[in-house]
């Protein structure tokens, strides 16, 4: 019987190491973003330079947090939920200078933030544009005016359970979050073009 658990046990490590992608897999978002979108780009904007063409360097989510002052778990609870929708260990931010009216202290903690780049960032944005996003009642669309004129763009999120990695069950309240996404465009037009190819869903103009 011994012999029959080792081999069932085995066998199910095997399958579980098949279904689990490599680390060293493309991810498909930036397969379609050397396929197709540097095309795209290069024919719509005419760039000189191959090394022009806006590309995505970093997202950043960012979440806000008061209520730390008051309840050391909500850090915990915040870390737990970034690490669980970037698949990235999440750091603390804290205070930068004493605020005596907001009863803050220089170095208290305030928040929670994950920088994601390379393959889990196309990961992440893939999931959000096209497992998150839908799952919001009532959507239509994220705000086409978001940028910030250098190659930016911020969205927030208002609720952490769009995500599907989040079980409801699991968490101690509703929670939102800020996402930031960093390309090397140099005007909002050229940020906006890269975001919609890449399948950001903005809301259609009116």
């Amino acid at each position: 019987m011994d012999q029959e658990q080792k081999n069932e046990n085995n066998q199910s490590t095997s399958s579980k190491t098949r279904m689990r992608p490599s680390s060293n897999s493309i991810p498909r978002l930036l397969e379609r973003y050397r396929a197709e979108i540097i095309p795209a780009l290069q024919e719509e904007f005419k760039y000189d330079n191959p090394m022009e063409i806006p590309k995505l360097t970093k997202v950043v989510l960012n979440v806000g947090l008061g209520e730390a002052l008051v309840n050391s778990n909500a850090v915990d609870s915040v870390t737990r939920l970034l690490a669980a929708i970037s698949g990235q260990k999440a750091v603390s931010t804290k205070a930068k200078k004493s605020i005596a009216a907001f009863k803050l202290r220089e170095g208290n903690t305030i928040g929670a933030m994950v920088t994601l780049r390379s393959h889990r960032m196309y990961q992440f944005v893939d999931r959000m544009i096209n497992a998150a996003l839908p799952r919001i009642r009532d959507f239509r669309g994220v705000s086409r005016t978001s940028f910030d004129g250098r190659g930016g763009y911020s969205m927030g999120i208002r609720e952490q359970v769009i995500f599907p990695e989040i079980d409801y069950n699991q968490i101690d309240k509703i929670r939102g979050f800020q996402v930031t996404l960093l390309t090397t465009a140099k005007t909002n037009e050229q940020t906006f073009r890269l975001l919609e190819l890449l399948g950001m869903p903005f809301a259609r103009v009116s």
